[in-house]
């Protein structure tokens, strides 16, 4: 078999041959697990669609526990640099190191490779357990910024040097009235940028235009922080009609039009722009928008936000559909083609190597990883196949505790059953 690597093309499309060498991770606590399942499924998925033309030829790169008992490190240099050339990796949950150092190393890797999309799909499948009464309302892709805000944050304990350095140079500028406990007060910088925010949504933009999707809305904390949260619905809005030109409508536009012609004029734009299939740009406030995943979720359908805003958002919306277990997620520079697959949830110690966990989130991974190499025959099959597995109640032990009638399935089980529901369609 002739493996080659994925690369990116001039014309910033993936080139993506028959047998493309994929590194992965396998995760530590139960990602051996959900993982030996996964690649399963994938593998079968990918023989069945396409009659043994193409098949994933899979490279095992190191990180987690099993690097630091291997090497020493908890995130080797050579991984990052196998991550860089290979372009496109999938990985398990990882532990994140007690004590100093890497803060995370799913952070650490996301800065890194500047993987400044997290993109984290949100979708109910018919039969699984939810706590809301539709849940079948939810669907909606979230692009969460990956490198800015908190992961980029600045923080000086109280007490510290830093801190009272920090506090001098507020007063000298006027802001310490602000500050409520001076002496006391720890404090924290959070980075927003206009390049950051502007490929962020522009990436959110494109992705809505092409799966021909109604609606991108920005969500910001901007009515109270006016230059970070409020700079990136701004920038957001720019950057829509700058470079998108009519093939959107905005809310800023709207706006402009209800000052100089009145809101019936801005209506009727809005109107006239929907029929003409334009993509419509809005922006919702952060709170309001967490009532809204519950409230009325058909009305959004991509959603470009802040990164704090987005880890909120991300983990409420999965809830509505059942939990983090079946949420999927992954890493992505549009720019580079650099993109990197993951589980979720975390490593859940104590179930390590007992074959009971659902691999739903690797796999469902492993799905968005197909389908961002274009492979769109076998990733339909899989999502087809495990919502067939899911609807005739033969699950794992998460969702079996919240069903009536259910099967009880070990986790190489329900890999077996997806298998054998994508082989009969």
């Amino acid at each position: 078999m002739n493996s080659q690597k994925i690369t990116m093309g001039a014309d910033g499309i993936l080139n993506v041959p028959d047998h493309p060498i994929i590194p992965f991770i396998e995760g530590d606590g139960i990602g051996p697990d959900v993982w030996t399942a996964s690649k399963r499924v994938l593998d079968a998925a990918v023989e069945i669609a396409y009659k043994g033309k193409r098949r994933i030829e899979w490279k095992e790169m190191l990180a987690g526990e099993k690097a630091f008992n291997q090497t020493g490190q908890w995130l080797p240099a050579e991984t990052l640099d196998i991550a860089r050339e290979y372009l496109v990796s999938i990985k398990g949950p990882l532990t994140t190191p007690v004590g100093g150092g890497i803060r995370s190393l799913n952070v650490a890797m996301r800065q890194e490779l500047d993987l400044y999309v997290c993109l984290r799909p949100v979708k109910w499948y018919k039969g699984v357990p939810s706590p809301v009464v539709h849940p079948e309302k939810v669907n909606f892709v979230i692009f969460r910024e990956n490198t800015e805000d908190i992961y980029a944050g600045i923080e000086y304990a109280n007490g510290s040097e830093e801190a009272k350095k920090l506090l001098a140079f507020i007063n000298e500028i006027g802001g310490g009235k602000k500050v409520r406990f001076p002496e006391s007060s720890a404090f924290g910088i959070k980075p927003v940028s206009k390049d950051g925010s502007e490929r962020l949504v522009r990436s959110a933009i494109k992705y809505a235009l092409e799966h021909k999707l109604p609606t991108v809305s920005i969500v910001h904390k901007g009515n109270i922080m006016k230059f970070t949260e409020g700079g990136f619905k701004i920038w957001g809005y720019e950057v829509a009609e700058r470079e998108f030109g009519d093939k959107v409508f905005t809310w800023e536009q709207w706006e402009r039009i209800k000052k100089a012609d009145g809101e019936d004029a801005a209506n009727a734009a809005l109107k006239n722009a929907k029929a003409a299939g334009k993509l419509i740009v809005n922006d919702v406030i952060a709170d309001n928008f967490l009532q809204q995943i519950l409230l009325a979720p058909q009305d959004y359908s991509v959603i470009a936000t802040l990164n704090l805003n987005g880890d909120y958002i991300s983990d409420a919306a999965a809830a509505a559909v059942g939990g983090i277990g079946i949420a999927p997620g992954a890493n992505i520079n549009y720019i580079t083609g650099h993109a990197v697959f993951e589980a979720t949830h975390g490593t859940a110690p104590r179930f390590a190597n007992t074959n009971t966990m659902n691999p739903s989130s690797l796999l469902l991974s492993g799905v968005m990883m197909l389908e961002y190499m274009g492979w769109l025959e076998a990733a339909r099959s899989i999502e087809e196949a495990l919502a067939v597995t899911i609807m005739r109640k033969r699950v794992t032990i998460d969702f079996y505790n919240l069903m009536n009638d259910a099967t009880l399935l070990k986790t190489s089980e329900f890999a077996d059953e997806i298998i054998k529901n994508i082989q009969e369609k």
